[in-house]
């Protein structure tokens, strides 16, 4: 197949084959590098001589002679994300570019463990999920073809956010990636409820947990780790809105997100919803995987001072997200002319509850106005508000927004509770306005 043909053909044939092809050949080497089989003519030619050992190189990496490199990082199908980790890859979007009510898969943040599956030998409708555990009474194992002809469908859009957005806010530093507001998206997910899969094979009355495992390697390589394997309650899992998924936005997953299959809990840290999906067990125990353990996704049980050690048995799993909002337009630092109403807009969510109200402050907090909030395309879905604003003078402004949820918990005004591994922080969202006469 020549690459003239490959690539335009390929995508309507088999787009995600063709992911491959443009993520191997026509992605330029860069100062950081993730990809799996980057291409090593391509990195040869760039150092200038043949690597002898270039089956050794870990995957993901380039040469160190390229590390200096001043080019961009830029990710096969995604625009204008801040890549915050290469090795795993870890990239956020700039709240500007989540305007988008319904999120495309360009502008879906990437929240990698561990390295993806190469997506050529994959045939997606083969793909094979093993469910078992020890309250799983009848352990099968099912294709995504499987899935489709055994189950009902359903469409669903669904928000997920990762527990560590807006990290990079802690004081004291909390460690591991310095997300700022970009780590959520609510996108259109297609699959089969979590629950008809769970019910056809058996649900043991001990049952208390359900976890995934996933296919993405371990970062060290190390085919005896796993780079995550996480899960919720029963109870979670057994809700209308927490499916198994192969498409989102109306196409086959794309391999960032998981492709062939994921799993989809909303609300909850999108850790929870396993990528690459290869197996569910049905736990008679919380489940104890990679990242269930010490204080990964967990929080203290009780507040903290600031930069406190806490111990592990006093950490607390963390499960509904709290209450938050995002200004997605204008963009921060607009200028804007004084006696225009500026119109302002974004999105809300609250984890497992809906919003029922949104604020906007012009100073500083001091006074809110309240913003039209539309209810969500469905529960688990972000909600989008709006208001126009105008401005009393010239001069710097900031724009505030804040969000309360049904129970009546409002978004902080400065930062929440301090936590060792810095997740949850849902203070206010602000943009800075320049008004001119």
């Amino acid at each position: 197949m020549s690459k003239q043909r490959g690539i335009h053909a390929l995508y309507n044939e088999d787009p995600q084959q063709a992911d491959q092809l443009v993520w191997q050949r026509e992605t330029p080497l860069s100062r950081r590098g993730f990809l799996r089989g980057a291409g090593l003519s391509a990195m040869t030619a760039a150092v200038g001589a043949s690597i002898p050992f270039a089956h050794l190189m870990p995957a993901g990496l380039i040469p160190a002679a390229l590390a200096q490199s001043d080019r961009p990082f830029a990710i096969p199908g995604k625009g204008g994300l801040t890549i915050l980790n290469d090795r795993p890859l870890n990239a956020e979007t700039p709240a500007h570019l989540l305007d988008d009510r319904v999120t495309p898969a360009s502008r879906l943040f990437v929240r990698n463990n561990g390295t993806p599956p190469a997506l050529e030998p994959i045939v997606a409708d083969e793909w094979r999920l093993e469910i078992a555990g020890e309250s799983c009474l009848r352990p099968a194992t099912l294709t995504v073809a499987d899935l489709k002809a055994r189950f009902k469908h359903h469409t669903l859009q669904l928000q997920l956010e990762c527990g560590g957005n807006g990290r990079s806010e802690f004081y004291p530093a909390a460690k591991g990636n310095q997300w700022s507001t970009g780590a959520v998206g609510c996108p259109e997910w297609t699959g089969v409820r979590l629950r008809d899969v769970l019910e056809y094979v058996g649900i043991a009355d001990d049952a208390v947990y359900v976890a995934y495992e996933g296919a993405d390697a371990h970062i060290s390589g190390d085919p005896e780790k796993q780079s995550i394997s996480r899960g919720v309650p029963l109870s979670k899992a057994l809700e209308n809105e927490s499916l198994l998924v192969w498409a989102m936005n109306g196409e086959p997953l794309p391999a960032l997100h998981g492709f062939p299959l994921r799993m989809i809990c909303a609300g909850w840290p999108a850790s929870v919803s396993g990528k690459w999906l290869s197996k569910l067990l049905l736990r008679d125990r919380v489940h104890d995987g990679e990242k269930m353990l010490g204080q990964s996704y967990r929080v203290p049980c009780k507040p903290v001072a600031p930069g406190s050690e806490v111990p592990d048995e006093a950490m607390c799993i963390i499960e509904s997200m709290p209450v938050k909002s995002l200004i997605t337009y204008p963009k921060s630092g607009v200028t804007h002319d004084l006696g225009e109403p500026l119109p302002v807009r974004g999105h809300a969510w609250a984890g497992d509850l809906a919003v029922r109200r949104v604020f906007t402050s012009l100073d500083f907090g001091a006074t809110w106005q309240d913003a039209q909030l539309e209810q969500a395309a469905n529960r688990l879905a972000w909600q989008h508000w709006a208001t126009d604003l105008r401005f009393p003078s010239e001069g710097y402004f900031e724009i505030w927004a804040r969000a309360e949820d049904m129970a009546g918990r409002s978004q902080p005004l400065v930062l929440p509770g301090w936590n060792p591994r810095g997740y949850l922080n849902n203070a206010c969202h602000r943009i800075a306005v320049q008004v001119r006469a």
